[in-house]
Order: C-alpha cells, then structure tokens, then sequence
C-alpha cells in the first residue's frame, strides 16, 4: 500500500493528468497530446518525431524547385558553370511541346545552338521574379489536375542536361541531408547515380574521377556534422531497349562500390508493357551466378487496375516492392506478403495521389498491410515535384488513419530493418533509432498536458508547398 501511495504521490507531482494505471505507457501520453493538440501542434509533434530513415526517393526528383533557381543562379556554387532556360520562341510553332517552357540546359549545350535557338533561352540568373516563379512551378505539380502526364512525360524533360553540373548534383544532395536531418531522420538510401558527369565544356568525367567527388562532397563538414548515414541505390530503367545489357553493368558497378551504393532498383512507368518484370528473370538470375548478396528493390503494383507485377516482383527476388498499391486485387500475393514478413512495401500516400492512381485516400492499402503483418514505411518517391517532405506523410498517415504510437515506431524502425545498408551500420542506426525514440518519449512523458502542448509550439518545423496547400500550414 505504502508503494502505491508513494507512486500516486510521485504522478500528482509530475503533473500527469491521468491516474487511471500505474503503468501509463508513452501510447497512452502519446494519444492525449494528439487528441489535445491543434493541427499546427501535431504536424510540428510529427516533424520533430524521430522517422528513422526515407528508402525509396529519386535523388534528382527530391530537391525542391527553389533549392534548385538558388542554385542555378549561383555560378560560384555550381562550379562556374551558367544555366540557360528557354522563356520565349522564334516561332508559335515552337512552342508545340509543354517540355519546351523552361526547358534548362548547361552553357556549353546553350553555346552548341544555333543563333535562332539561343535567343529563345536566357541566362537563369537573369531572370525575372514572375519567370522565377513560373520556372519553380515548372518542376512540382502545383495546379490541379496535371498529375501523372505532366510528371512522367514534361517535368524530366525539362531538365534538360543540369544534373551532369557534378556541383549542381551535390549541393542538391546536401540541401536535402540538412533538411531531412532537420525533420528527424537518421538514414537516407536514394536511387543515385554518378554516371555521366560532365566538365563545364562538356568533356565526361571519369567513373573514378566522379566517384571521389562525390565522397568528398559528403565529408564536407556541413554534412558529416548532420551524422546523416547516407547510402545509394543503382537505378536500372526497366524501359530502355538496353535494360538487360545495363542491369549487367550497373550489378558490376555496385558490386566494385559496395561501401557506398548497397542496392539496386529497377524503376520506370509500369504502364508501358517494355517494362514488365519478367523481362529480368534470365538476367538476374545469371547475375546471382557472379554477384553475392547485392538486394534488388522493384517498382511493382503502382497501376490503376490488379495485375500479377508485384508477384513476378517476388520471383525476381524483390527484397522491397515500391509502391505495391494495387496489392488488394491479388488476394494470393498479399497473403504470401503476410506468411512471410520478408518483403517490405516502400508506401507513398502522397505520389499516389497526386499521380491520380487512387483518388480517395480511405482505399489505399497501407493500413491493411500495416496491420495484417505486412512490413511497410512511408517513403518520399519525388518530394520535390510533390513540393512536400517526410512528415507530409506521417501527418497525411496519422490523420487519415488514426496510426497509434507503436504503429508510428514500427514504421521508423521497419525503414531502418528493411535497408540495404550494411549489417553493421545497421545495427548501429538502430540502437541509435531506440535511443532517439526513448529520448522524444522522455521530452514529452512528463508534466501537463499543456506543459507539453507549450514545447511542441516551440518546434522549429519546415513546411513547403504540399503542407500549405493542403492543410495551410505555413512555418
């Protein structure tokens, strides 16, 4: 009795509002906050949740459109280097392809132009606020309605070659480390490549050569002090005519860069019927005659209707499937995917909605995998043409379907177990997960309810245009 006594005594000092059991689990604080808290208390709440790690992100479709126009007008940072974007026509006629406004191109592609051509491009640090504003719209989907034509067939067009800029490359990538970092991340596995480099008169950049830059841009200190564990995934483009031939390649390219690039990734429109799954199977299974232990991620069941994709996915031996939102429609698949909890599913609520492959969220299948055994994480796919961030998921997650606190640690903790990083490190990035989560239960376990309310309005958050759009939040 004395003990009792003693814990109710200890409580009523800390201020806990709820006697109702000695043993109050972090779960039952957690959904108190939440249910007190406003909308702008809990996206701040999830922005400062620790998230462990983003696994399925397109490294040149990750930077937001305003990183990149600060970037571009910034010779100095991009290695003396200046970009051209195409504002205007010689003729209406030019103008047929919605590829062609901004389109955006390094100065030694500007400077292999005709003169004609050249003047319907002007240097991107000259142009005007309006063209900014119009040149960052370029690169997200900001209006209603573009969706999945505008991504797949104008945004990447209008590229044109900037991402060969080596400086250009990295500084996106830094930016990104810092504000992932900044939103509670620990471990980021982007699809990245560091082929085709080019010099700024167009001369390529060795594999080497381009290899060591990279690694040296990331021990810069701005990085390395964000303790950020950053590793590669190859992509392989299912569609190209080459695919077999380039699978074999880029498996020698990661089995000779293990330290850096762990995985690969077969990615492109599964729409397109060049793509299909079992045009790999020969393939990878000779490449499993050379190549130990090199995991393999596939873009499988992002489609309107059910197919057997995310099936033949498995047999190619997918340790993750990308996307797998039509799952429900192959009942047999999803009970395997529930036996044998090997295979995780990279969930994107957000890029599944905004490419108009499902329109009502409620149907979307995260929370019958999440909670029929089925490893899943929330993912990031193309946060900057989505112009979002990590917590846009885990807020659009948690307000949609109710998510308890142990469903949003298993979801940090699923994207760190299902890594292809190095056992080791993995290890390491775990108990390192365990300690930050015990830690953010420490922040807010104790006092009032306001008194925890109060630390969450301190929360720095970052919110970009998803957020604002979307629930008005603008920090």
């Amino acid at each position: 009795m004395k003990t009792i006594i003693k814990s109710i005594l200890v409580y009523a000092l800390l201020g806990l509002s709820s006697l109702t059991s000695l043993a109050d689990t972090f779960s039952d604080r957690f959904d108190a906050i939440w249910e007190a808290a406003s909308t702008e208390q809990r996206y701040k709440f999830l922005y400062a949740l620790p998230k462990g790690g983003d696994l399925h992100n397109h490294s040149v479709g990750s930077n937001i459109s305003e990183w990149m126009l600060a970037l571009a007008q910034d010779s100095e940072r991009i290695g003396g280097d200046t970009f051209w974007t195409r504002i205007r026509f010689a003729s209406p006629d030019d103008a047929i392809a919605a590829t062609a406004y901004y389109h955006t191109i390094r100065n030694h592609s500007y400077e292999a132009l005709p003169p004609e051509s050249q003047a319907e491009y002007v240097r991107i640090d000259k142009i005007t606020d309006k063209e900014a504003l119009a040149w960052c719209d370029a690169f997200r989907l900001e209006s209603e309605g573009e969706g999945r034509f505008e991504f797949f067939s104008v945004i990447w067009s209008r590229f044109g070659d900037v991402f060969t800029n080596p400086h250009f490359r990295m500084e996106l990538m830094a930016e990104n480390i810092k504000a992932y970092h900044d939103e509670g991340m620990i471990y980021w596995e982007p699809q990245f490549s560091a082929h085709q480099f080019e010099e700024n008169d167009g001369t390529p950049i060795d594999i080497v050569a381009s290899v060591a830059f990279v690694e040296e841009r990331l021990a810069m200190p701005d990085i390395a002090d964000t303790e950020m564990v950053l590793r590669f995934q190859r992509t392989i483009f299912r569609l190209g005519p080459d695919a077999i031939q380039q699978t074999r390649d880029l498996y020698a390219f990661v089995d000779a860069h293990r330290d850096r690039w762990v995985g690969m990734n077969m990615a492109g429109i599964e729409e397109n019927g060049f793509g299909y799954p079992l045009r790999f199977l020969e393939v990878l299974r000779e490449l499993r005659t050379k190549y130990p232990d090199i995991p393999l991620s596939f873009h499988a069941g992002e489609m309107d209707g059910p197919d057997t994709h995310i099936r033949e996915t498995l047999l190619l031996g997918a340790q993750r499937i990308g996307h797998g939102l039509n799952i429900l429609g192959d009942p047999d698949t999803l009970l395997l995917l529930q036996m044998s909890g090997k295979v995780l599913i990279e969930i994107n609520l957000i890029s599944n909605q905004l490419l108009e492959y499902i329109d009502d969220i409620s149907t979307h299948p995260f929370p019958e995998l999440l909670r029929t055994g089925v490893p899943v994480c929330l993912t990031t796919d193309d946060r900057g043409m989505w112009d979002s961030n990590l917590t846009d998921e885990y807020y659009t997650a948690m307000t949609n379907f109710n998510l308890s606190w142990d469903e949003l640690t298993v979801l940090g903790r699923n994207s760190l177990e299902y890594s292809f990083v190095q056992k080791p490190v993995k290890k390491k990035l775990l108990k390192k997960y365990d300690a930050l989560i015990e830690s953010f239960e420490s922040e807010y376990a104790d006092g009032t309810i306001e008194d925890a309310l109060a630390k969450i309005d301190k929360i720095k958050a970052i919110t970009y245009g998803y957020a604002k759009k979307k629930w008005g939040f603008e920090f």
